[in-house]
């Protein structure tokens, strides 16, 4: 006489849970990578009070050892006008937004003003520049 038990043991696996998890891994990676500071570059900006906004079309980075960075690629001061307008070459009211250390000298910020220039007097654009500060 055969006796056959009731509860069988399923062998399947369910793959709900592990879609589950899946999912809460995405939503936790989604969340912490907003919260990674976009600047790559560590600078000590100069303080300010004034509260200028604007939409920056790219950003020019001059680090305390005179690097300097448009977007996220270095350059060097001689090429600094052909790599600020290959960047926004199809921008005719672009906001530059420079950001230098406070330690930087003047004139490594004034080489990104004069590129800017030498850009709007060839290309008859019409670009603006603003510096970057923190709040006081």
């Amino acid at each position: 006489m055969a006796i056959e038990t009731r509860n069988k043991i399923n062998t399947a696996f369910s793959m709900a849970s592990m879609s589950d998890l899946v999912f809460l891994l995405l939503i936790f990676f989604m969340l912490t990578s907003t919260l990674v500071a976009p600047n790559a570059i560590k600078l000590l900006l100069p303080s300010s009070h004034s509260k200028t906004m604007a939409k920056q079309s790219l950003t020019v980075y001059i680090d305390k050892s005179g690097n300097f960075y448009v977007g996220e690629d270095k350059t060097s001061a001689d090429v600094l006008e052909n790599a600020i307008a290959a960047k926004i070459q199809n921008n005719v009211t672009a906001t530059i937004v420079v950001r230098a250390d406070k330690t930087v000298p003047v004139q490594d910020v004034v080489n990104v003003l004069d590129a800017l220039n030498q850009i709007n007097e060839k290309n008859n654009t019409k670009h603006k520049v603003i510096l970057a500060t923190k709040p006081q």
